[in-house]
């Protein structure tokens, strides 16, 4: 194959396998914003940055119109899920997952090893 090449990443099959992979309780669509999965590589990554309280933040809530309304019908806080599920553990796992994925997707793009 000639000239350039890309790839989109991550895909919804990789956040999926990231989930699943890292053993998080949401789905996707009700952790939206500042839920479990953020909250979790954050915790791995940078801790300093989850606010105290996050263990009592869920918030989840069907979101019909979100798309003409925003965010701020639906959470006043922000949060769009269940940070309190969060930890530092899944982060790692998550973000180990999403390494494993990129490194497929590097082979598939022919990039050297």
């Amino acid at each position: 194959m000639n000239g350039p090449r890309m790839a989109l990443f991550p895909s919804r099959r990789d956040w999926e396998g990231a989930r699943a992979d890292a053993g998080l309780e949401t789905l996707a669509h009700d952790d939206m914003h500042a839920g479990e999965i953020e909250t979790s590589v954050l915790l791995h990554v940078a801790p300093e940055l989850v606010r105290d309280g996050y263990q009592d933040a869920d918030h989840v809530t069907e979101r019909s119109d979100l798309l003409v309304l925003g965010m701020r019908a639906y959470t006043t806080s922000g949060v769009i899920g269940r940070p309190s599920l969060g930890t530092a553990e899944k982060g790692k796992g998550i973000l180990d997952s999403l390494a494993r994925s990129f490194a497929r997707t590097l082979e598939a793009l022919g990039a050297p090893g």
